[in-house]
């Protein structure tokens, strides 16, 4: 297991090696591991990509950030949909001390599911490439919005803008609707869009409420073996969402975020073509993020 010397007083997780299990996939932050038929061992690291490049600088904290985040938000939203944890401890698949103590909250086991090809992407504000789109067409996935919105603005209500998943190191791409359904199936794009609207939604309400607005955000989806639509990966975590703080928010500029944005922001000042290898980080940059997200952690969690 790679680890670093933290810069937050811990010790940080850049990938992971674990013995005894089979590792299936190492994405972009997450390292999967088979457990048994039904199970995999997910291993939130603190890899930090941006620009869909892994950078080469971890951020101290983040995994387990990301990992609290999620936990969170599956304990509530499953009234609105099931999810893929399990009820299996750590212990069920990890025997060695050392490893357990690096694994300890950044880790859960999971059910095995058949995955959905498609990353399900709801906006609330116009930005990003939302933004960029919006300024070329008026329109987001095939969505026709009205004129005259600035960047950052509130939509009319929020969208449902799906993208297909992209290999690693390579860049998702925005679909219509239309394509959701011709990849997964009419009945099943309608399911993903309405639970995606719903869990956003719900997001929203409970983060404005703490001072934090959620620009957008995505989710993955997978089927279990009874075919039912379950939630699976990560949830409205810095990650895979934005997150504002609301109290500095305004119309017509980007906002300051409690995610990578902060990261892209330095990567944007650099002669680098957005290609691996990506280039370090300073020091400042790196504290300054793990901050960031833990500030996010603390405002989503906190009560």
């Amino acid at each position: 297991m790679a680890t670093t010397p933290g810069t937050v007083a811990e010790t940080t997780v850049y990938e992971t090696d674990l013995a005894g299990l089979t590792r299936l996939h190492r994405g972009k932050v997450r390292d999967i591991y088979a457990v048994d038929d039904a199970h995999m061992l997910i291993v939130t690291t603190d890899r930090l990509s941006a620009f869909d490049v892994v950078l080469p600088d971890p951020i101290p904290g983040k995994g387990r950030v990301l990992n609290q985040i999620s936990l969170f938000w599956f304990g509530r939203t499953g009234h609105i949909v099931p999810n893929h944890l399990s009820a299996l401890p750590l212990t069920a698949a990890v025997r060695d001390r050392g490893q357990l103590e690096l694994l300890e909250g950044r880790a859960v086991i999971v059910r095995r599911l058949r995955a959905l090809p498609i990353e399900a992407v709801v906006r609330g504000y116009l930005i990003g490439s939302g933004w960029k789109s919006y300024q070329t067409s008026g329109r987001i996935c095939g969505i026709a919005l009205p004129p005259g919105l600035q960047q950052a603005q509130a939509l009319p209500a929020p969208i449902f803008t799906p993208a297909t998943k992209a290999a690693l190191g390579e860049h998702d791409e925005n679909i219509s609707f239309q394509a959701t359904e011709e990849l997964i199936g009419a009945p099943l794009a309608a399911a993903v869009r309405a639970a995606a609207l719903a869990l956003y939604r719900h997001a929203f309400e409970h983060a404005r409420a703490r001072g934090i607005i959620v620009a957008d955000t995505k989710f993955e989806f997978g089927l279990d073996e009874a075919g039912r639509l379950t939630l699976i990966d990560e949830v409205l975590t810095p990650d895979s969402s934005r997150f504002w703080p609301a109290d500095t928010w305004r119309v017509g500029i980007s906002p300051p975020s409690f995610d990578k944005q902060y990261v892209r922001d330095y990567l944007e000042t650099l002669d680098w073509n957005k290609r691996a290898p990506g280039p370090h980080l300073p020091r400042e940059v790196i504290e300054r993020t793990s901050e960031k997200y833990r500030e996010a952690l603390r405002r989503l969690t906190g009560p």
